[in-house]
């Protein structure tokens, strides 16, 4: 007999808004508590965000692509009856917070001021200045270029561009204001200059650019959503950290041989595979414990130390799009621990089954890239974090061995660990170290684990 307001949910500690992708349930269908009632997706992971309470939906206050900060209301569920109203309160509450980009245009009064703003566009670009993933993607939806979006004045820290300012920015643009800008003072003295000022925007025209014609036999592909993150991710990455990659070259075949030992009665006892991504993660760590500067990341010049050790481990989508699940505090796990997290999150990866919180706060990377064949690679930071590692394919080598009685050539099983690493704050010794230490703690392995 009550109406209850559903509100976005808090879906990990950095999100702080999401964008509505699609609604499941439509206004009058009956919900049970729990089931799914839309899509929501943040700059991590999509995701399916359950009613609070069963009942009848009885109005939707967010519609489908809108991005709605953590807390803010989303939809009315009526739990009885016909209380409608009621429902008028919480919408008129909800229109301001999840509608910021139409009041501008709904107000025509406020043009002149936001005239000034745009005019205010910085007379050089912020080249390497830091964006959060939430502005670029409303950048990338805009059609804002990276050139266009450099010049936009930024009232963050450090002249970080904030949501408010590319908000305001768009609206602006949009209403036509940033046509006149720049050159509007100029036109009305001198209206023979006015065609001038068109050729010093090249940016928005880059952005119309790629609307070009394609010859021959070919066919085009739009980047899925989460390839367009990814995409924007890895040059950003590019851009932000120098990167440096160091590679090690690993005897890694008593753990080959203690796998091959342990697997089957592993998969008996537990109904999981005993896969060689644990073991790497527990050198990892071990290394991390040794090498402390490793598990950091950087905020303009402060470098954040971090105490938590949190494992990202990028997983291959059936999609062909790659997802980083954590093992959040993987220090305090054992090997067997590892393995089922590891098989977990890959399992829930690949089956879409993922959360905000899996995708939260990782400080180190690693990425097999052996899985695909590749003996070495070299990966991309996952920003913010200042290094990831590749591990390559397990293959046989002539080596040799070192005994008691001489030197002697036997068949080895050998890796290449490939360390990339941001020369801002690891330098090579410390990058080409820490790689090593891995490498030792793999060739070290006690061939009398028991897990």
């Amino acid at each position: 007999m009550a109406l209850v307001e559903m509100v976005m949910p808090k879906m990990g500690e950095s999100i702080m808004e999401g964008t509505v992708l699609k609604w499941l349930k439509q206004v009058g269908d009956t919900i049970e508590q729990d089931e799914s009632v839309l899509e929501v997706a943040t700059d991590k992971v999509d995701t399916e965000v359950p009613a609070i309470q069963g009942g009848v939906l009885k109005e939707i206050l967010v519609q489908e692509g809108q991005v709605v900060a953590v807390g803010a209301p989303i939809a009315i569920i009526s739990t009885g009856g016909d209380d409608t109203p009621a429902t008028s309160t919480p919408a008129a509450q909800a229109a301001p917070a999840t509608q910021p980009t139409t009041q501008p245009a709904a107000h025509p009064a406020e043009a002149p001021q936001a005239s000034a703003q745009v005019s205010q566009r910085l007379e050089q670009p912020a080249s390497g200045r830091f964006y959060s993933p939430l502005v670029m993607n409303i950048a990338r939806e805009e059609g804002i270029s990276m050139q266009e979006l450099e010049y936009i004045p930024g009232t963050g820290k450090e002249g970080r561009v904030s949501k408010k300012d590319i908000l305001e920015y768009v609206a602006n643009r949009q209403s036509g204001a940033p046509a006149a800008s720049a050159p509007a003072p100029q036109p009305v003295a001198q209206p023979a200059q006015a065609p001038t000022p068109q050729p010093a925007a090249p940016a928005p025209a880059a952005v119309a650019a790629p609307a070009q014609s394609y010859s021959g036999n070919v066919e085009i592909i739009e980047m899925d959503r989460m390839r367009k993150m990814i995409s924007q991710r890895m040059v950003d990455s590019k851009r932000i950290s120098p990167h440096v990659t160091s590679f090690v070259e690993a005897d890694v075949t008593n753990i080959v041989n203690w796998r091959n030992k342990m697997k089957d009665a592993y998969k008996k006892r537990e109904g999981e595979n005993l896969t060689f991504t644990p073991i790497f993660i527990e050198a990892i760590v071990k290394a991390i414990k040794d090498f402390p500067m490793i598990n950091v990341s950087v905020d303009g010049d402060k470098i954040i130390k971090k105490r938590d050790i949190n494992i990202g481990v990028a997983v291959a989508l059936p999609s062909g799009n790659l997802i980083v699940p954590v093992i959040h505090n993987a220090d305090q796990m054992n090997l067997n621990g590892l393995t089922k997290k590891v098989n977990d999150l890959a399992n829930r990866a690949r089956l879409n089954k993922l959360t905000a919180a899996d995708l939260a706060d990782p400080t180190y990377t690693v990425s097999n890239v052996g899985s695909f064949g590749n003996v070495m690679g070299t990966p991309i930071i996952m920003q913010p974090q200042v290094a990831i590692m590749a591990v390559g394919a397990i293959k046989k080598k002539p080596a040799v061995i070192e005994t008691p009685e001489g030197d002697l050539i036997g068949i080895r099983q050998f890796m290449f660990l490939s360390h990339s690493y941001d020369h801002r704050v690891v330098d090579g010794s410390l990058g080409g170290m820490f790689v090593r230490r891995v490498g030792d703690y793999l060739e070290g392995f006690d061939p009398n684990t028991t897990i």
